[in-house]
């Protein structure tokens, strides 16, 4: 059975940023998390995890359908392709 919440480190592996990064989303309230534990520790469900996946899904493709996006020379050159110019 697949984990129902998992810790910052695996949601920041998972979306490929760093652990401050990953924290800055939940901090922000963009990623949906819980505090649990005598530590307070972070958890985001995998659900949250993934619905907060298909909005970007969703916002990129709107702005890329608002021409927002030049095409990436990262892809061409074998990178991420994330960045929306040089850069």
């Amino acid at each position: 059975m697949p984990a129902r919440f998992l810790p910052l480190a695996d949601v920041a592996e998972i979306l490929a940023i760093s652990s401050a990064q990953a924290y800055a989303l939940v901090r922000s309230g963009e990623l949906p998390a819980i505090k649990v534990g005598g530590r307070g520790q972070w958890r985001v469900e995998t659900s949250e995890l993934e619905d907060y996946i298909q909005r970007m899904y969703s916002q990129t493709r709107a702005l890329v359908d608002r021409g927002g996006l030049e095409a990436a020379p990262e892809v061409e050159a074998g990178g991420d392709g994330l960045r929306a110019g040089p850069g």
